[in-house]
């Protein structure tokens, strides 16, 4: 059967690749997906889980649409039980109050709309109030590496199901860090735009003012890729903003607290060890590191649910609550009662926000130019330790995440060394909402050096030219496993050229003196297949040293300089896909 083709890990340009090379059909994967999903029901990953017959119809629409035209196109994703799926129940974790909603969510409309294949409804803590993965009626989420410990939460279900395999990404929400403590436990990239930068629209709030839908993948590369199809202004949402994200930047200094971090739980030492060896490892990154004052944003993340925000979680579900006795896990009850607590009254919420808008004054300026790092979590629990203390237990798993969208910052959450075997670690880089280039440059930095410290057989490749994202031959680099990294440009040196063929291509030629900056693509590509791919060159192009902004040199398409001599310059477009639009 094809199916057993099926890589055990999915990535959206590597099911792509096989798309093109027919070996796998995105039925292929979806029989494949349903199979896993069934094997692994003890995961208790899903609420409406995989079945063929209710994926169909979206695999019957792919056959209307053009696969060099949709970027999503036969990729499978999981949807949080809390964000709207149209004709599928969403529960929010609680079958009582489960309704059937006639339209999908904005994100995910957009997500179909690109080609993507919306698989099931995963497992969450109940009305997205937990941190750990164990407060759900339909099971508790094992961890992807150790089922004895916490998945995470309350995207418990999300991000297992990519770990696992199921997906190749998912929708999970973050309000107090559910879209990053998942991606820690379960050695993944959670990506948390900025508020309002994806609408909410089908989104069951749990704070509004806060709440954020966000994507956990393998990559950072297939996250910013969901990113650039969901982000955009909804103007049927009231939470939404046009907030453009940049290209990935890297920032001119890392900010790291200069409070010692606290480590808790059975692998406390562990973690420590690991958060060392990450800051090490930071250290060598060659980005200047600042020692700031962090001590502000424990004050910050207690108004989450210490202080009068904690009324907003019950202004949206307390009516639920007081009409259904019983409905909810104990335990989420008594969080979410809390917020009805009379000292929650209106003059302790200016007087919360008054506060909260000195801390976010602070954060910003600290962080101008700058990317603050964290672990993403200073431990971890056996799902045993909660349920014998689901308070205190899920309130340590976010001493480093509850500030965030408190304080407008954009978060992204990646793997770091391992603390030891099948047990994760991971970091949170936060920048202000303005600067999330900041925050993807710096984590692309981070991840490419994890990736050559485990001595990973690849080199990067500039990409100027026909070879790059929806241009004719970006399918001979996903055919030869190259995977797209970043956006990025050339030194200030160089030329570009628009060179007599057919089609058009350009040029870039290196000078000796002053020149422009050209934009490039930057992709990853198994060493395996380089030669291969090189062979495929012709005249006057080739691959030589490329100098980037900021002065690194990788790999990269150059071209003869006496092919200038019958070329025009277009150097002044500053890349291949500003003038191809200019040529159109």
């Amino acid at each position: 059967m094809k199916s057993i083709n099926v890589p055990q890990l999915l990535s959206i340009p590597e099911l792509k690749g096989k798309y093109q090379s027919k070996e796998l059909t995105p039925e292929d994967v979806i029989q494949e997906v349903v199979l896993r999903a069934e094997a692994e029901k003890e995961y208790n990953i899903w609420i409406t889980p995989p079945a063929m017959e209710r994926i169909k119809p979206y695999l019957e629409k792919l056959k209307q649409m053009d696969p060099e035209q949709t970027p999503l196109w036969g990729i499978p994703f999981a949807i949080k039980d809390n964000i709207d799926l149209a004709g599928i129940p969403t529960t929010s974790g609680c079958p009582e109050f489960s309704y059937t909603p006639n339209e999908h969510a904005t994100v995910v409309t957009r997500l179909i709309e690109a080609g993507a294949i919306p698989i099931g409804k995963a497992n969450l803590d109940q009305f997205a109030t937990g941190l750990v993965g164990t407060r759900s009626p339909y099971g508790e989420t094992k961890n992807s590496l150790n089922p004895e410990l916490i998945s995470g939460g309350s995207s418990s279900g999300s991000a297992v199901s990519v770990a696992r395999g199921m997906a190749a990404f998912s929708l999970g929400t973050d309000t107090a860090g559910s879209g990053r403590v998942p991606a820690a436990l379960n050695n993944l990239v959670g990506y948390k735009p900025s508020l309002g930068a994806w609408p909410i629209k089908g989104l069951v709030k749990a704070c509004a003012s806060l709440d954020c839908i966000n994507v956990f993948a393998h990559s950072l590369s297939d996250a910013l890729l969901v990113d650039e199809v969901v982000r955009g202004f909804e103007s049927n949402d009231p939470w939404s903003k046009s907030i453009k994200r940049n290209p990935n930047t890297l920032p001119e200094k890392i900010c790291l607290v200069q409070e010692p971090p606290i480590f808790y739980g059975p692998f406390a030492q562990e973690y420590k060890r690991a958060w060392e060896k990450a800051v090490a490892r930071i250290g060598k990154l060659g980005i200047p590191i600042e020692y700031i004052d962090g001590s502000y944003l424990g004050e910050a993340s207690a108004i989450l649910y210490e202080g009068p925000w904690v009324a907003e979680r019950w202004s949206e579900l307390g009516e639920f609550i007081t009409t259904h006795e019983n409905a909810a896990f104990p335990v989420t009850e008594t969080v979410l009662r809390s917020g009805a607590k009379p000292q929650h009254d209106a003059a302790s919420l200016f007087k919360a926000m008054h506060k909260l808008q000195a801390f976010k004054q602070k954060a910003h300026q600290q962080l101008k130019n700058a990317v603050l790092v964290m672990p993403t979590c200073g431990g971890t629990w056996t799902r045993e330790q909660v349920r014998s203390n689901p308070i205190e237990t899920n309130s340590l798993m976010g001493l480093y995440t509850n500030h965030c969208n408190l304080l407008d910052l954009s978060a992204v959450a990646v793997p770091a060394q391992a603390a030891e075997e099948n047990l994760p670690f991971g970091i949170t880089l936060f920048s202000s909402s303005a600067n999330e280039h900041l925050i993807c440059g710096l984590a692309d930095l981070f991840l490419h050096d994890r990736c050559s410290l485990q001595k990973k057989e690849t080199t990067f490749v500039a990409v100027c030219g026909l070879h790059m994202r929806g241009f004719p031959l970006e399918k001979q680099m996903i055919e030869h496993g190259a995977v797209f990294i970043r956006e990025a440009k050339t030194a200030p040196q160089y030329k570009m050229i628009k060179l007599p063929s057919q089609p058009s291509k350009p040029g870039l030629i290196r000078l000796n003196e002053p020149g422009s900056s050209i934009e490039v693509e930057v992709w990853e590509m198994p060493l395996s297949q380089f030669g291969s791919f090189v062979s495929l060159i012709p005249s006057p192009l080739g691959i030589g040293r490329v100098q980037l902004e900021g002065g690194s040199e990788i790999p990269g398409f150059i071209c003869e300089t006496s092919a200038a001599k019958t070329a025009e310059d277009i150097s002044h477009t500053g890349g291949w896909r500003y003038a191809s639009a200019a040529l159109k």
